[in-house]
């Protein structure tokens, strides 16, 4: 039997030592500093960073399992050091200034970043817009969403130009001239992840800044074939949910999680990722279901004590919420409706 990569062992040693046990007070309150600074140790947030910068260029089984163990232990940790992979993957994917200055610090978790691009998906809406100024880019609009204000160190913030190029560049996470961040948004889920929005006045970034610049096709066609595939987040809350059921109960739900779960990984690890993207776009919304379904049977299980919002199988129900909207697009939207009227 081959033995789990050394960052699958801390994520479970973090999961089971440190996140679960606090999930339910973190969900009530906000993600702790001492939560993320045990993460910026255990060398996780290099994961997916090239060895030559410091990470550890792990394969893509291993950031699926490590997602999964730590999503179903705290989704609201989980998903505040999943934003920071993003940014990662643009400056390993992409040469410049940008990337010798901060891909380091990213890869050794001196630095945690957030990310503001999922507005990208709007286009032809543009709710930020970015021209050329002075050697540089002012950026203005609205950031509907950004997940981490008050935690990260910086943010990479994306916006497309007048002739419709998106551009990534990095700033600081903080107020600043340009720059102004609403109070944190009460949400069902993952209110703890503080989640706010962004007003962009005039906030200006250097050309060094710049981690990626592209036509917005280009990135649209990239970021379809990552979000037409099941996410293992889902997974995650999944099985954290079948914990919480009898084994009689548990059976055939485990049963259809393995099933799903085999599937598409498979794809993943498999053929190119521009084929077979309706059966990944299938599978995707097979897996909501299956998440639905398990974590509608915990808070069944659970009873009225369900309700109380201490109550571990009502946090998995509400986080279950979040993940089948979480990276959500007009593909994935129709066909997870489709499935739910058929």
């Amino acid at each position: 039997m081959t033995a789990p990569h050394p960052l699958v062992t801390r994520a479970r040693s973090l999961a089971d030592g440190l996140l679960a046990p606090h999930a339910e007070q973190v969900d009530q309150e906000e993600v702790p500093t001492s939560h993320l600074a045990e993460i910026r140790r255990s060398g996780l947030l290099g994961l997916n960073a090239p060895k030559e910068y410091g990470g550890a260029g792990a394969p893509g089984a291993v950031l699926r399992e490590t997602t999964e163990i730590l999503a179903g232990a705290c989704c609201s940790t989980w998903f505040v050091q999943a934003q920071h992979h993003t940014p990662v993957l643009t400056l390993a994917g992409n040469d410049g200034p940008a990337r010798e200055r901060l891909l380091g610090p990213l890869a050794s978790g001196e630095l945690l970043s957030g990310v503001a691009y999922a507005h990208l998906r709007a286009y032809p809406r543009v709710p930020v817009r970015v021209t050329p100024e002075r050697a540089g880019w002012r950026f203005d609009g609205t950031v509907p969403w950004y997940t981490g204000w008050g935690l990260n160190d910086v943010l990479l913030l994306a916006g497309v130009t007048d002739t419709g190029e998106v551009l990534f560049a990095f700033t600081e996470a903080r107020e600043q001239p340009g720059l102004r961040a609403s109070a944190p948004m009460r949400l069902a889920a993952l209110g703890a992840a503080r989640t706010v929005s962004l007003e962009l006045d005039g906030l200006w970034l250097p050309d060094e800044a710049v981690a990626l610049r592209t036509p917005h096709e280009r990135w649209s066609a990239a970021d379809r074939l990552r979000t037409v595939n099941a996410n293992p987040a889902v997974f995650g809350v999944t099985e954290a949910a079948l914990t919480l059921l009898d084994e009689d109960t548990a059976a055939p739900l485990r049963a259809r999680l393995t099933e799903v779960r085999t599937r598409a990984y498979a794809l993943a690890d498999g053929p190119a990722p521009h084929e077979r993207l309706a059966e990944r776009l299938t599978l995707r919304t097979r897996a909501s279901e299956v998440m639905r379904t398990a974590t509608t049977a915990a808070v069944v299980t659970g009873g009225g004590r369900s309700m109380l919002l201490t109550n571990r199988a009502q946090r998995l129900a509400r986080e279950a919420l979040f993940l089948m909207v979480q990276a959500q697009t007009r593909e994935s939207r129709a066909d997870h409706l489709r499935s739910l009227t058929d």
